[in-house]
Formats: structure tokens, sequence, C-alpha cells
């Protein structure tokens, strides 16, 4: 790699949003914000709710008995 070509990185601060927690981390910002962390995400927290697998038309003719 070149030298001097590269951002300075720096220890920085990640503060989420939605449940306050911190964490430390490499970037070339000084403190960032997040929506969501693992903390608080459905998915890391087994929370999540999956997706019908069923599509529009069939959910449609499943209601009303259409063949």
């Amino acid at each position: 790699m070149k030298k001097g070509i590269h951002p300075e990185l720096i220890k920085t601060t990640v503060t989420c949003s939605a449940c306050g927690n911190e964490f430390e981390s490499l970037s070339t910002k000084a403190n960032i914000r997040v929506d969501t962390c693992s903390n608080c995400h459905p998915f890391f927290t087994g929370k999540q709710r999956f997706a019908q697998a069923q599509g529009r038309v069939e959910k449609f003719n499943r209601k009303y008995g259409i063949k």
C-alpha cells in the first residue's frame, strides 16, 4: 500500500439512539450515532418476525375460496 494516501483512523464511540448502548470502534469520524445496534435489533435479540412465504395472489385466493 502507498504511504500517506490513507485516512487517519481514530478510536471513536458508537452510540445507539434506540437503547443507548455505547461501544468503541475505529473510524475516521470522532463520534457516530446509529439507529439500532446488536443489543436492540430484532434479528440479534431473537424477536424477529419472519415475512410470509406466500404471495399476495395466493393469500387473496385462499381468503375468498378461489382455486
